[in-house]
Parts: structure tokens; C-alpha cells; sequence
């Protein structure tokens, strides 16, 4: 029989509504008050096309795999991460409590003019690399007195800034992974003088950091591991329906292509997220 996993917080929180289409989701984890092994203090987290900031509310956290020698962030620090090429590793010396929000890297590159392909697998402090403008309610999201309030603090702040941005997106409302993908697709191909191939290409790399063949990869590997997921919860999980409703050639197509990107095979995911307290972030999205 698998031991229980230990009784930490791990949430995935729905944004407001009028930042629907610029923030994916927030992420909370707690492990105050919790006993771990050091094992358990990691934290594993596939590639993405997504954007972050963590706030470090309590304890520390530092960079794992791939080694980075001097990686740590502090308590009360904000952390920004860029979209990320490969699966990557954190990990936290003690109990830890921490506020991450996901954005979709187009809506950041609108807010602030930043060239996402440059910040590609970046972790850096957020505010050298948001500017100055972001500092103050960074700080504030720290010093608010619960993750409600953080939230709230935030999207006060970024929503009249989103709504000044959100025509250079066109976007309206929350999208699937695909239909962002698609729709990001679309408006690199009719925006400016240049609409050759190569130039939408070029936008969509400055818009949201990987190239648009990866993103669509990203979307349907995501597609194909929520409906493993659901057919698992289910009770019958066939990974080849799975593979071939997602496009892919065969289950072993699927297989290769989630390592790739997630780091594990569907299956392995599957598990992982049940049994081992460091793949939580896949436990609460996938």
C-alpha cells in the first residue's frame, strides 16, 4: 500500500474575471507546520510557454536541477521565471510558504514591451526584470495578511493596467492551451507590414518566447495529460485513444514527447502525482 502524502497545501486558483485572458492561474503552496524529508522539500515543474512570479511569503527556495550555483531566493523575495525550454527542479531547505501567479507570456510581453525570447529559461528577481514600475506591489503581495488579500492586492493593481494593454492581444477571455496557441497564431500572421511567414514567426518567438511549433506542442501534450487524467479518475485509461485523439502517431509518439517536455511518460505522471510530494504542481494541474 502507498503511504499517504503528507497534509501540505497545494492549490491552483482561478483569476478574476477580467484578467482571465492575461493570467493563467495561481498557484499556492504551504508547508508550514508540516514535517518533511528532504526529499519531499523539492519541487519538480514541466517546461511551459507561461511566465511567473513567486513570492517567497515564508522560507526560502533555491534552483535545483539544472544547477545553479547561487540560485536562492530569500525570504520576502519575488521571483520571476521566463517561459522554460526544459523541466527544472527547485527546492526549499525548510517549511515554506509561497504565492505564485502564471501568466500567459503574450499578455506580459503587451504589459511591459519585453521580448519573451530573451527570457527564456531566466530566473531572476522580479523587479530587475519588470522594472520599476512593478516594485511597489511586489513588495505589497508579501506584507498582505493572507493569500486572498495577495490576490486581491494584485489584480487591483494589474487590472486597469491589463485593460490599457489588452487591445495590443485582442483577447477577451480565457483560453485552452490550443486555442490560445491558435489564436496567438493568427494575430502574429495579420498584425503589421510584415506578414510573411518568417515575420509572424519572429512575433510570435517576441510575443511568447518559444516558437510556435513548440507551443502547439506544449498544448497538445497538456490536452492529452487532462484527458489521461480524467479517463485515470475514471477507472479506465487507455493511453493509446489518448495518443491518437491527441494527434500523436501512437502512445510511444505521446510517451517520448511528454519526457520531453515533462520530464515523464503520461503514465509515470500519472503516478508521480499521487504517490511523491514533490510533483505536486502536476498533482493540482494535471
Amino acid at each position: 500500500m502507498t503511504a499517504p502524502l503528507p497534509p501540505t497545501v497545494a492549490r491552483l486558483v482561478a483569476p478574476g474575471v477580467p484578467l482571465a485572458s492575461c493570467i493563467r492561474g495561481y498557484m499556492l503552496r504551504s508547508t508550514l507546520d508540516v514535517s518533511l524529508a528532504p526529499a519531499q522539500r523539492l519541487n519538480r515543474f514541466p517546461a511551459t510557454p507561461f511566465c511567473a512570479i513567486t513570492w517567497m511569503i515564508v522560507g526560502s527556495g533555491e534552483l535545483v536541477e539544472p544547477a545553479t550555483p547561487g540560485a536562492v531566493a530569500p525570504q520576502g523575495a519575488a521571483v520571476f521565471s521566463g517561459p522554460r525550454t526544459r523541466p527544472c527542479v527547485t527546492g526549499n531547505p525548510g517549511p515554506v510558504h509561497t504565492l505564485t501567479v502564471l501568466f500567459f507570456a503574450d499578455a506580459l510581453h503587451a504589459l511591459t514591451g519585453l521580448d519573451m525570447a530573451t527570457l527564456l529559461d531566466t530566473m531572476a528577481p522580479a523587479d530587475t526584470v519588470l522594472g520599476d514600475e512593478w516594485h511597489e506591489v511586489l513588495a505589497a503581495v508579501v506584507v498582505a495578511p493572507d493569500d486572498d488579500a495577495r490576490i486581491s492586492v494584485f489584480e487591483a493593481w494589474l487590472e486597469p493596467r491589463w485593460r490599457a494593454a489588452r487591445g495590443a492581444t485582442g483577447a477577451s477571455a480565457w483560453l485552452p492551451a490550443r486555442d490560445w496557441v491558435q489564436a496567438l497564431a493568427v494575430r502574429a500572421a495579420a498584425t503589421g507590414a510584415g506578414r510573411s511567414a518568417r515575420m509572424a514567426e519572429r512575433r510570435v518567438r517576441a510575443w511568447a518566447g518559444h516558437p510556435l511549433r513548440t507551443l502547439r506542442r506544449f498544448a497538445r501534450v497538456e490536452e492529452s495529460l487532462l484527458a489521461a487524467r480524467d479517463e485515470h479518475q475514471a477507472g479506465h485509461v487507455s493511453l493509446s485513444d489518448v495518443a491518437l485523439r491527441g494527434g500523436y502517431s501512437d502512445q510511444a509518439h505521446l510517451s517520448r514527447e511528454a519526457r520531453e517536455l515533462i520530464g515523464n511518460s503520461p503514465r509515470e505522471i500519472i503516478r508521480l502525482a499521487e504517490t511523491d510530494e514533490s510533483y505536486w504542481p502536476y498533482r493540482i494541474w494535471w
